[in-house]
């Protein structure tokens, strides 16, 4: 049986990591996008082509697009949005013409994803990425000054979050705002403190049933195209997968993904399975939403994570954190099975080790990646999984 395509994000070479470099480590494919499009705007066929050809003569393919991103006119649900669904869906056109037809995409209203530390370090002098739910109020209250900020939080995070930003030094208060805005992929720019405060306000202002809303008009305009092109739409949950800032979110839970699944029933319309965002929260079953979603997950991001009771978490080891990967790994190999008797071609879904930590030679050139992209310790995370599905698939004598 097909084993996992395993696949590499890449940003382009401005971002310290080669496409020989991916090569060297054996990958089938890459992920990747057209990052100096805007967003909103097509992607036209030279451009995508150029990416492609780059790929293809490294030996590798476009395996997967990340991401997509939707304009905050269709997310917002603001009059002038159908001029970008239109330009999504001719973005679509040109990508199917290509023959690349995963398309990784969020819903995110805010930034991709938050953190509060893009270099904690961690005992053994590898550095992670954490979240810091302490570190948010702190900026959240301090910082951006939000009316009404403190109304969002427990009294004793209050007070625990006045203390730390007390003990911040005005460098460390630079780089904490500077690690909460750095969340837009492709860019090595933090999103500027005045576009963040106005993009909350209009968000702060949308509930999340009119944000669901927002979401059912994208997909019911755009998957009648992608059906007709034999594309995939793939969305990734929420990370963190829970209200940061008081925002509302609609891709954090097992409900929240059976709403969308529901909402439009199509293979089309499917998931992202994300073992770190939906990890994030001790709520999540993860194996469970294999099991359930399994039919609809085009793409797999792995990475672990280490949770507190406070909700406090860092990215672990791949194989070292709360999610018990052997058991993520293990349902995806039972989801490949299912396919496999219902005839589908789909069996090897695109898998990539998602961030990794900064160790090695890979402390030299930090900076030059983007954060949690570094080469090493994606290649580390990456001979752990395929060790841990080898093992797996012999367990179960399926190699």
């Amino acid at each position: 049986m097909e084993k996992l395509k395993k696949t590499y994000r890449w940003f382009g070479p401005e971002f310290g990591v080669s496409l020989a470099d991916i090569a060297q480590l054996g990958a089938d494919g890459i992920v990747t996008a057209c990052h100096g499009v805007p967003t909103g705007e097509v992607w036209l066929n030279e451009t995508i082509v150029a990416i492609k050809t780059q790929i293809e003569q490294h030996g590798m393919e476009w395996s997967v697009v990340e991401s997509l991103n939707i304009h905050n006119a269709i997310k917002y649900g603001l009059p002038k949005r159908d001029r970008y669904v239109e330009n999504y869906i001719q973005t679509l056109k040109n990508l199917a013409k290509q023959n690349i037809k995963i398309i990784c995409y969020n819903f995110m209203p805010l930034i991709d994803w938050t953190r509060t530390n893009l270099d904690y370090q961690l005992p053994n002098g590898t550095s992670s990425l954490l979240y810091d739910p302490i570190a948010i109020a702190a900026f959240d209250i301090f910082i951006l000054k939000r009316d009404n900020a403190a109304e969002v939080y427990e009294e004793s995070v209050v007070q625990n979050a006045k203390k730390h930003f007390v003990s911040l030094s005005d460098i460390e208060k630079q780089t904490l705002e500077n690690a909460i805005l750095a969340g837009i992929p492709g860019s090595k720019e933090p999103i500027k403190m005045s576009v963040f405060r106005k993009n909350l306000a209009v968000v702060s202002q949308i509930s999340k049933d009119e944000l669901r809303e927002n979401l059912v008009y994208f997909l019911k305009s755009i998957l009648p195209e992608a059906e007709k092109l034999g594309i995939h739409m793939a969305i990734h949950p929420d990370d963190p997968p829970f209200s940061v800032f008081g925002i509302p979110r609609i891709t954090s839970t097992y409900e929240d993904l059976k709403f969308i699944r529901d909402c439009y029933p199509s293979t089309n319309n499917g998931f992202t399975f994300c073992s770190g965002s939906l990890g994030a929260s001790s709520n999540n079953d993860l194996v469970k939403i294999i099991e359930d979603f399994g039919d609809r997950i085009h793409f797999v991001h792995l990475r672990n994570v280490q949770l507190n009771a406070m909700g406090k978490f860092y990215e672990a080891e791949h194989l070292n954190g709360s999610v018990v990967m052997a058991d993520i790994m293990e349902a995806l190999i039972n989801e490949q099975l299912r396919r496999k008797g219902f005839g589908r071609t789909d069996a090897a879904i695109p898998l990539r080790p998602d961030h990794g930590h900064v160790l090695l030679d890979d402390k030299k050139r930090q900076g030059e990646f983007y954060p949690g992209y570094s080469i090493i310790g994606r290649a580390l995370g990456m001979a752990q999984l395929t060790g841990l599905e080898k093992g797996i698939r012999h367990q179960m004598k399926l190699d």
